[in-house]
């Protein structure tokens, strides 16, 4: 099987008739200068450029390159772009269906066709990751041979993912994930230019911003709902494609969300007060809404993790926990299943007992240095470990409070100035009614020193 020959086939087949492919794939980049995003990757002189041979500074001296990032950035697309810079044969491969077997017949083919044919092979290996340690080992010797040039996609980190002599033979390149304008950009790019619609329809501010939602940063899934709103509006005759064409193509309502403007703040605040407030069920709703409307997983994320401290605390301490791994997991895996993570923790959040006691005790603390009430450190806990500290008095008196009975050493800690204040004062809500039980105790057993 020759995947090359279908390839260039089709290829064939779209320039004599553009139409003839759907747009996504029309809007192919050729060259690295057309890639959307990823301008890390893409300066003068660096690795991928002269990985293809273009630029100063001779190959990037890998025959082997590791693709990390989140879905739909371009994976696929870089290794295609390499194979047509190259003037190199494309075969695809998905490590979902693929097994040594699969690997092995592609090796051979790279073999015959550099052989017979003096043409060199790109082997695209989709999610690497999932592939065994015996499997990925397979690859080895057409890497270290240069049998093919190995572009290889994963979305997991590869130092965990991928064996290490894998690893170490290959370029390890980091893709981020597309922004707004990179997409608007590839957008306008596909409504004008001779491979995308040719001008045919334009596209106004509102059925763009809709658009860039249902994307969600899948630069496919931008054109391809670009394509059918586009389509449809042609088929009406319309001159424009309107926000009304783009809903009913793609089957989702435009949700009033502007991330730049008060529905972001607004949205944002409710999804907040209805966790503080415990409302399980508005809060999700809120939380759909920022997520349909495309908001930033990772703004959701952080306002969990400081709603975690500021409104539950201590009344349940495994609250942060749950919404810093759920930060941790959104990070690495990404819209859409982020979605099913950021609900985990909204749902834990919203039904844990509520205390904003950490809040008011650090406001209060700092309320009180800001006022110039910091005051001196007492001399027994000042530093003594330097010559002439015990002259000064310094660390002299100091009880260690592993060296009496509960740990406690009945001893001031806090400077005269605010000497007897207590910034802490916990509820009896949930774990906290334990905390609330212990502080008291310390307290009674710290002014034994009184």
């Amino acid at each position: 099987m020759e995947p090359d020959l279908f390839t260039a086939a089709a290829e064939d087949r779209q320039e004599k008739d553009p139409s003839s492919s759907p747009l996504a794939v029309r809007m192919r980049p050729r060259t690295l200068d057309e890639v959307v995003g990823q301008q890390h990757l893409l300066k003068p002189g660096s690795p991928l450029r002269r990985l293809v041979g273009d630029g100063d500074g001779g190959p990037a001296g890998a025959s082997s390159v590791i693709l990390w990032g989140p879905p739909g950035i371009g994976k696929t697309t870089l290794a295609y772009v390499v194979s047509k810079a190259t003037n190199k044969r494309f075969v695809e491969l998905s490590a979902i269906t693929a097994g040594v077997k699969e690997v092995r017949a592609v090796i051979d083919g790279a073999r015959r066709a550099a052989g017979g044919f003096g043409k060199e092979t790109v082997l695209f290996l989709d999610e690497i990751h999932r592939f065994s340690k015996a499997q990925q080992d397979s690859l080895l010797p057409a890497v270290e041979n240069r049998w093919v040039t190995l572009i290889a996609a994963t979305t997991e980190n590869p130092y965990f993912s991928v064996i290490s002599p894998l690893l170490s033979r290959s370029l390890l390149l980091t893709l981020e994930p597309l922004t707004d304008e990179d997409l608007k950009g590839l957008m306008a790019r596909a409504l004008t230019g001779e491979r995308g619609l040719g001008g045919a329809v334009t596209l106004p501010e509102d059925a763009e911003a809709h658009l860039l939602r249902v994307a969600g940063g899948d630069a496919r899934r931008a054109l391809t709902a670009l394509e059918a709103a586009a389509g449809a509006a042609i088929a009406k005759g319309e001159p424009e494609i309107t926000l009304e064409t783009v809903e009913e193509t793609v089957d989702r309502a435009a949700v009033k969300y502007d991330r730049d403007g008060d529905q972001h703040y607004d949205v944002a605040s409710a999804l907040i007060k209805s966790i503080r407030g415990s409302d399980v069920d508005a809060a999700l709703h809120y939380l759909a809404r920022m997520i349909e409307a495309g908001e930033d997983p990772r703004f959701i994320a952080r306002r969990l993790m400081i709603s975690a401290s500021e409104d539950i605390g201590l009344a349940d301490p495994n609250a942060l926990p749950i919404a810093v791994a759920a930060a941790q997991a959104v990070a690495m895996i990404g819209f859409p299943e982020a979605a099913l993570t950021l609900s985990h923790a909204t749902i834990a959040l919203a039904l844990a007992p509520k205390s904003n006691a950490a809040t008011t005790a650090i406001g209060a603390a700092l309320a009180d240095v800001r006022n110039g009430l910091a005051g001196s450190v007492p001399p027994h806990l000042r530093d003594g470990h330097y010559k002439g500290a015990a002259k000064l008095g310094h660390a002299q008196g100091y009880v260690y409070p592993h060296d009496v009975p509960g740990g406690i050493a009945a001893q001031q800690y806090a400077p005269d100035t605010i000497h007897g204040r207590q910034y802490y004062e916990p509820t009896r809500y949930g774990a906290e009614a334990r905390y609330a039980d212990v502080v008291e105790r310390v307290r009674a057993r710290l002014k034994g020193a009184e």
